[in-house]
């Protein structure tokens, strides 16, 4: 055990933290050594969106101690930048966020800030509508997202309803990072400025969630749509069912077994609607209901997962791609042909989301923007553009979109809402929504993608991960699965090179670590580590033509064997 573990360690242990965290500390001592190692060895880190990590006692955990330092520096900079604070909290239903959330509370009453905290579990997007709606100065979310149920977190917002982004995300790192005693933390007020919120910001969300549908009409013909619901035992259950109400859907069927906010999420291991076994038992009860989608939402409600009938009328779950691709299209096309697009319109994607949603936006002539992962970046370029561009809908593969401009992080609420509303469209048509995916196929291309991920965990985890990058960098592969690699773009050196010419052009984005290789056959692979996880993510895009529908399972294998052959190349299966 190195020195700075074993001083942190002593710390704890003959510093002024409660006796249950010292005898903690002491069993695992005794009794697991590794355990202790792993939660002293380093701080856990408040990074650009705030804190992540497993629950527990030490400085590489998710507990009181942690939250409460980062909850004082993150006060410690509102105050310099604000005259008067105000911050709204909100908490999803993982196990210690109701607690975690109360001392955060606590701590920004101790500090002189006014506290919106919400008097029951939200959804993350309600939080960031709230922060917009009560004209706060910033807010924080507990929640760990789609994490398993070890884990929690600490999201940290700005005035505009968005996660901290530069300057603001590396100055409240700052600010945390010289709390270095619990005597640096003023631990608790006298209430005064406490005040709970509730059922007035929940009717404002839902209708500016109502006023996002461009159907109405359609919606209320087909109001009989069946619709299955999972909230995988999170927050979703306090407002989606009330949105698709809002939308007049009346047929709505709560998968029971996922229904109750439960932090152990006792029905799965990974409580992310991107899982094809977390959906399984909505899946099922789909099929058995003979329904026209299924809607899965993850712990906090941001991520959406989306289930439907395929071309043989078998129940598949859509990658997020799909349906970024079908609720980009809609926004897109439904409004010219309700007469109600405009030549400011904008769209906003992520640099790993497909390009066929940029084909589609320059063939129907709306800007699309690309953006690095993470909404925060596309809140950035929607605030950047106020005034002088309308933002419709922004989106990521990783299951999230954001519709409209009075919310800043990736909703499922409005984006389940939305998707009924497209099935509606579809319905009243005498289609699918896969009917629909079909069709941009056709008319615009047959791209397809997949993401896998690389998870190296421990104290050498990151360090294996970094490596892995730093080795694509220096030896770029000159042929990926028999085509020439056309280009690589760096994020992180902000160049893309031509590895023909030896051309370099820089990038316009902030620096992130991202690589891209772009084959001479317009395939494309873009590499990234995990800002949240200990793992890398490789996503990749392929495509082809799709002239004929009959032809749709031929080309889909096509694609499909082109990836796995990339994966092989790239030495990563």
């Amino acid at each position: 055990m190195d020195q700075k573990t074993e001083m942190n360690i002593r710390e704890w242990l003959e510093g002024n933290y409660d006796e249950a965290t010292k005898a903690a500390i002491k069993t695992m001592q005794s009794g697991d050594p590794a355990q202790l190692e792993d939660a002293f060895y380093k701080n856990l880190e408040f990074g650009t969106g705030g804190l992540r990590g497993i629950m527990g006692v030490g400085t590489n955990r998710m507990n009181k101690y942690t939250i409460g330092k980062a909850t004082q520096g993150y006060a410690n900079y509102l105050k310099k930048n604000f005259d008067k604070v105000s911050v709204a909290i909100a908490y999803d239903a993982r196990n210690n966020s109701k607690e975690f959330a109360q001392i955060v509370a606590e701590i920004f009453d101790a500090n002189g800030i006014t506290v919106n905290l919400f008097e029951s579990l939200r959804p993350t997007p309600v939080l960031s509508f709230a922060i917009r709606y009560l004209k706060c100065q910033g807010g924080v979310v507990l929640t760990a997202s789609h994490n398993p149920k070890e884990y929690n977190g600490y999201k940290a917002y700005w005035d505009d309803g968005a996660q901290l982004v530069p300057p603001h995300d590396k100055n409240v790192i700052t600010e945390v990072e010289r709390i270095l005693n619990l005597e640096d933390v003023r631990w608790k007020g006298d209430g005064s400025n406490i005040r709970m919120i509730g059922e007035e910001v929940d009717n404002a969300y839902l209708k500016m969630i109502k006023g996002l549908s461009v159907h109405p009409e359609i919606c209320a013909k087909q109001h009989g749509l069946k619709i299955v619901y999972t909230p995988i035992h999170g927050t979703g259950i306090m407002m989606v069912p009330k949105g698709l109400a809002a939308y007049g859907f009346d047929n709505v069927h709560i998968v029971e077994e996922q229904a109750t906010p439960d932090g152990n999420f006792p029905t799965v291991v990974y409580p992310n609607p991107e899982e094809k076994e977390t959906m399984s038992i909505g899946l099922k009860k789909a099929a058995e209901l003979n329904a026209d989608i299924l809607f899965g939402t993850d712990p906090d409600a941001d991520r959406v997962g989306v289930g439907l009938k395929d071309n043989h009328g078998n129940w598949i779950l859509m990658n997020g791609n799909q349906t970024a691709l079908l609720a980009f299209n809609y926004m897109i096309e439904a409004r010219k042909e309700k007469g109600t697009a405009k030549p400011e319109d904008m769209v906003i994607k992520t640099i790993v989301t497909t390009d066929l949603i940029d084909k589609i936006a320059a063939e129907n002539g709306v800007s699309c923007y690309n953006t690095l992962t993470g909404f925060k970046w596309i809140s950035s370029l929607i605030r950047a553009k106020e005034g002088k561009e309308k933002y419709i809908i922004g989106g990521e593969e990783s299951f999230g979109l954001m519709l409209g401009d009075e919310i800043r992080d990736k909703d499922s609420v409005s984006a389940v809402c939305i998707i009924a509303e497209m099935a509606a469209v579809e319905k009243e048509k005498g289609r699918t929504l896969f009917d629909k995916l079909l069709d941009i196929y056709r008319q615009y291309g047959f791209y397809y993608e997949e993401l896998i991920s690389i998870t190296r965990k421990g104290m050498n985890g990151a360090k294996e991960i970094a490596a892995m990058m730093q080795a694509f960098r220096d030896n770029p592969p000159k042929e990926i699965a028999g085509s020439k690699v056309a280009r690589l773009l760096d994020y992180q050196t902000l160049e893309d090179k031509n590895l023909d010419s030896g051309v370099i052009e820089k990038l316009d984005f902030p620096k992130s670590n991202v690589l891209q290789f772009i084959l001479e056959n317009g395939d494309k692979i873009s590499a990234r580590p995990s800002g949240t996880e200990p793992k890398i993510k490789f996503y990749f895009s392929v495509n082809t033509t799709l002239e004929d529908i009959e032809d749709f399972d031929r080309k889909l294998e096509g694609l499909k064997g082109r990836i796995q052959d990339i994966i092989k190349s790239m030495g990563l299966g």
